[in-house]
């Protein structure tokens, strides 16, 4: 990891990964491509609490982690993981699969005691194996939770659970904010260090079609962009994963995780502000 990262408090970092993705691959191509939306002479670098998150000197780019090996991916990743939070980096990360979160929390999660994982999502991603894989992208929150690397487990957006995720989620103790409940008006009460998943097929496909999971009913852009800014606590982290550009032929998905860096980066700059 350079030297430069020591200066920096946020730190983006791309694992161009999806080996563990089931029907459809693609995202392994997302992370440069979000890098093409956020430095885009179409928008500017600005975020909404007016940042300038890119030309400040306050957001480093460690690049992309193109050397990723299948048989051992987990591990590169979550040394990466560690080494930026040993530089004293907050990580944010681009996928890639879904995958990425479980070695991510695995540098994380043995580091803070009472971490809280927010995850946006279409999907609970709960299944003990799927396919045969139990590290696939449908697996990886239940691998989370059985090694303990987070105190609390709060899913939004999740419109596509089965039995046997529900029997994980009460087995775990997840609390779920499904759409019904998130329409209603539900929000979960959050505080403390928290570390941030976004699948980007949390976002209704009229938001973010570039997927591989399209499910119909889900977030709008201004829910997400929302809670990111209004979210209590110290954000230690995030990842924005699922981002499949194959399927995303107008470039509006791209724009949009682009978008999310920006408050992410900015909601982190603001940590000592939250409490």
């Amino acid at each position: 990891m350079p030297e430069a990262i020591q200066s920096s408090k946020v730190t983006l970092i791309g694992f161009p990964y999806d080996a563990s993705s089931s029907f459809l691959r693609g995202a392994a191509s997302a992370p440069s491509l979000i890098r093409q939306a956020l430095f885009s002479p179409a928008t500017n670098s600005w975020s909404e609490v007016q940042i300038d998150v890119i030309n400040e000197g306050i957001l480093f780019d460690a690049g992309d982690i193109v050397t990723l090996n299948e048989t051992c991916v987990r591990e590169q990743v979550e040394d990466q993981i560690t080494q930026i939070f040993e530089s004293g980096g907050l990580p944010l990360s681009l996928g890639g699969d879904h995958s990425l979160t479980f070695p991510i929390l695995c540098a994380l999660g043995q580091r803070y005691s009472d971490l809280t994982l927010v995850q946006f999502d279409a999907h609970p991603d709960l299944y003990d194996e799927f396919e045969g894989d139990r590290f696939s992208h449908a697996c990886q929150f239940a691998r989370i939770m059985e090694k303990n690397l987070v105190r609390r487990l709060v899913q939004i957006g999740i419109r596509t659970m089965n039995k046997h995720q529900q029997i994980q989620a009460d087995r775990f103790g997840i609390e779920v904010i499904d759409m019904r409940a998130w329409e209603r008006g539900i929000r979960p009460a959050l505080g403390g260090k928290i570390y941030l998943s976004i699948d980007m097929d949390a976002f209704d496909p009229a938001f973010a079609p570039g997927v591989s999971h399209r499910e119909a009913g889900g977030l709008t852009s201004r829910d997400v962009i929302n809670a990111i800014q209004i979210l209590p606590g110290k954000l230690i982290g995030a990842d924005i994963v699922e981002f499949n550009p194959t399927q995303d032929s107008s470039g509006i998905t791209a724009h949009l995780c682009a978008k999310l860096v920006k408050e992410l980066v900015s909601r982190m700059l603001q940590n000592d502000l939250m409490g």
